[in-house]
């Protein structure tokens, strides 16, 4: 029992410094932009169904299976840690190439609605909800990551998809995130 409980212990040490290591590594290359035609220029996330879709006009133009926060079915994020996704309209204001998840498309979040609503109730509103890929160095569980939802509030995806979404969503895109 002894020994299968160091294994255990040297398994999970292994796989920290592993996910410590690759975060640092970062994502790579980003992807080009899409041709303009082929940008998005509205997203809709669909938090009860987990799905994402980048919309042009009114026509969807890509679909994504998503995984989110946690404790995303328990309503808006509401302060820092709560691990809740957010509702409500936002915007990709800004990009990370090098985030520790496979690249990262950052959402507005908190508003100034979102800061109130916190700050009332003696809490941090929190930020950093992105949409991003696997967690470096883990891209190969793919689709596997849809078995549950697992990120501290954000929208994640497949790395392949990530790289699609990249090159489809220009920075301040507005981003529409249901329950």
């Amino acid at each position: 029992m002894r020994n299968k409980l160091v294994v255990l212990a040297i398994v999970v040490a292994s796989c920290f410094a592993y996910t410590k290591l690759m975060a640092r590594v970062g994502s790579g290359s980003p992807p080009p932009d899409a041709p303009l035609e082929q940008q998005a220029d509205l997203i809709r996330v669909y938090k009860s169904e987990r799905r994402m879709v980048l919309l042009r006009g009114d026509a969807p133009i890509s679909t994504y299976r998503i995984s989110l926060g946690t404790a995303a079915d328990a309503g808006p994020k509401q302060r820092e840690g709560d691990e809740r996704t957010p509702e409500g309209r936002y915007e990709i204001d800004w990009r990370n190439p090098k985030s520790m998840a496979y690249l990262s498309l950052h959402i507005s979040y908190p508003n100034p609605d979102d800061r109130r609503n916190a700050e009332a109730g003696g809490f941090p509103a929190g930020g950093d909800i992105m949409i991003h890929g696997l967690p470096n160095g883990w891209g190969l569980f793919g689709n596997v990551h849809h078995l549950w939802d697992w990120t501290d509030g954000c929208v994640a995806v497949t790395n392949s998809e990530m790289r699609d979404i990249w090159a489809r969503v220009p920075n301040h895109t507005p981003i529409e995130i249901m329950p």
